[in-house]
């Protein structure tokens, strides 16, 4: 009898879906903010039996002018006690402020083995990206993943360069910086929850980066919105950025915002009850092309399906019994 083959050794390869990260990355700077959003991470991860958020300390918006060095030292002792089997990540400043070596040495040197990853922000091409990396190496972190954030013109039009490198992990949009980069070309709305999703020069960059993230295998994480009280504006964007604009994460900035995300990238009931039917059924067939209720499948489908089952695994979605043995499988 031939040994069972788990769905990612078969379907998943260098692209669709070679990274798999939580649809949610927190970012908190100030330290009451900070210990709340780890401790909110935790409260949820035994809520939902999974770990369904990162959190990503910050030090490039949370470190006040002239004290980088000390919020750096907070930072590593905070992710440090972060609950075991959390996901926590840190911002540090951009490869071009004075801060940014320290920041790498006290952070990745000391808490490198208990990060996630490390957010370098105002990513403008590979050579930053190779920056981070030498600065990684020499604080002994050459495993950090690296996640980068795109915030101009030249970023964009460098993206997927950018994304293809080794140790780039994921891509985020930052909408605010690339908006003001354009000198006034793009109107203030344009960084609201709206104009967000219809100016053309947004919508161009945000394309443009989730094609690159995917043409290399990487996760595309979509930019904030900053009107977090209106739960209603924060749930339309994160819908639209998961069905319309090919972003698999997504920031948050407020505690109220994780779950909108959540639920916004998570598979409904029906795509989740027609996914593990079709995988079960690929199983049984050993990944060979199968007909499924008269439609014939075959691994490029059962991959999507395959994601949309790993989509909802990792946003604490309820699964089929069926369905949570290939997750336990994996676990163990």
């Amino acid at each position: 009898m031939t040994k069972a083959v788990h769905p990612a050794e078969v379907l998943l390869g260098a692209q669709a879906g070679a990274v798999s990260l939580p649809v949610c990355d927190h970012y908190s700077g100030v330290e009451a903010r900070m210990k709340k959003s780890l401790a909110l991470q935790a409260e949820m991860a035994d809520e939902f039996g999974a770990c369904v958020f990162d959190v990503t300390l910050d030090c490039e918006d949370g470190a006040p002018v002239g004290g980088e060095a000390e919020h750096a030292v907070l930072v590593t002792e905070l992710a440090l006690a972060a609950k075991p089997g959390m996901r926590v990540g840190v911002r540090v400043h951009p490869v071009d402020h004075p801060a940014f070596a320290g920041d790498v040495i006290t952070i990745a040197g000391r808490a490198g083995h208990r990060l996630s990853h490390l957010m370098v922000p105002k990513v403008e091409s590979v050579a930053d990206v190779a920056q981070a990396v030498a600065a990684l190496e020499a604080a002994d972190a050459d495993a950090l993943p690296l996640h980068v954030l795109i915030e101009s013109p030249l970023a964009v039009h460098n993206a997927f360069e950018i994304a293809a490198h080794p140790r780039v992990q994921s891509l985020s949009f930052g909408l605010m910086d690339f908006v003001s980069a354009h000198a006034g070309a793009i109107p203030a709305d344009g960084m609201g929850a709206v104009g967000q999703f219809t100016h053309p020069l947004v919508v161009r960059a945000k394309l443009a980066i989730a094609s690159a993230a995917h043409a290399y295998g990487k996760v595309p994480s979509h930019c904030v919105v900053t009107e977090f009280n209106d739960t209603g504006a924060m749930r339309l964007a994160a819908r639209k950025a998961a069905a319309e604009f090919g972003y698999t994460r997504m920031w948050s900035i407020h505690p109220n915002q994780i779950r909108p995300i959540l639920e916004a990238f998570a598979p409904d009931e029906a795509q989740i009850q027609v996914a593990t039917k079709i995988i079960t059924n690929a199983a049984l067939a050993n990944w060979a092309p199968t007909q499924i209720d008269g439609t014939l499948h075959d691994r490029a489908s059962y991959r999507h399906f395959w994601q949309v089952l790993t989509r909802a695994h990792a946003t604490g979605r309820a699964l089929p019994p069926e369905a949570k043995t290939w997750f336990a499988l994996a676990a163990s």
